[in-house]
């Protein structure tokens, strides 16, 4: 995409999701490839899917290779269950997958703590069958809670996402206003004003919703943007969804935070898939 300007993206700070590129590379190899690739941010989601409660030595290995690469943190999930995967989040999921989620907090808030990271986010997880979904959403909201709180004591903000129901059909936030909702309901439940929407460019616009609108109803609520474009989940150029546009509209609504690039780089390596950024 070199060459279309991209006047928005020009005065946006955008980070790399150490989860989605550079993944051909062992994680620990991860954040030096994405400073060589010229960014100073990255963000990732919860990286040991199989544990929340990874051993001390795996955390402090990534710590040490995310500071040897001399880039910053700006967001981490919590425990999400196997993500990628079939699963969407673990804090409304009944029995072990909520424990897990609780047995996470603490541990994914000091680790975000010890590297200056200041956005968790927290996936709201799937729809079960055979339980209520009001009985899930307390518990959800039961753990937003707890997050909050963690968040808070880091001086991070919770963020909760949309993502979207042709991908994600069991997972309840397919909308702009349905993950809103669950921010306001955390921030009058906690007090604390620190849970924030994650907005995903590529999510909403999977929904079918209207992104101009949304950018303007939700950015004052908004602490997170992330991006890819639409078909595809590629790199901004390969669909049709008017990323530079939309960039601008986010600026010009007051939204100032980093942008994450959430996107797949496709049958080549991650390094070639910056291409559209202006230098």
């Amino acid at each position: 995409m070199p060459g279309l300007g991209w006047d928005a993206a020009a005065e946006q700070r955008f980070d790399v999701n150490l989860s989605i590129l550079f993944t051909e590379l062992p994680l620990l190899e991860r954040p030096a490839a994405a400073a060589a690739a010229g960014f100073t941010a990255v963000e990732l989601w919860w990286p040991w899917i199989d544990s929340p409660t990874p051993e001390r030595s795996e955390l402090d290995a990534l710590r040490k290779a995310i500071e040897d690469a001399g880039v910053q943190l700006t967001g981490l999930n919590f425990y999400a269950g196997q993500l990628p995967g079939p699963d969407r989040g673990a804090l409304s999921v009944p029995g072990e997958e909520s424990e897990r989620f609780r047995a996470n907090v603490e541990v994914a808030a000091e680790f975000a703590g010890s590297l200056g990271c200041g956005a968790l986010n927290a996936l709201y997880g799937n729809r079960v069958d055979g339980v209520d979904p009001a009985e899930q959403d307390a518990l959800a909201l039961e753990n937003l809670v707890l997050a909050a709180r963690a968040a808070d004591g880091i001086g991070a903000i919770l963020l909760i996402e949309a993502l979207n129901k042709p991908e994600s059909p069991l997972y309840p936030l397919v909308s702009a206003p349905a993950a809103v909702g669950v921010v306001d309901k955390v921030n009058a439940a906690t007090g604390l004003d620190n849970a924030r929407f994650l907005m995903d460019l590529y999510h909403l616009s999977m929904n079918g919703e209207d992104l101009p609108a949304a950018i303007e109803r939700y950015t004052a609520k908004t602490g997170h943007v992330q991006i890819a474009d639409n078909p595809g989940r590629g790199a901004p150029g390969t669909g049709s969804l008017p990323l530079e546009d939309l960039l601008g509209r986010l600026r010009k609504a007051g939204y100032d935070g980093w942008v994450g690039l959430e996107y797949k780089p496709g049958d080549r390596p991650s390094a070639e898939a910056f291409d559209w950024l202006p230098r």
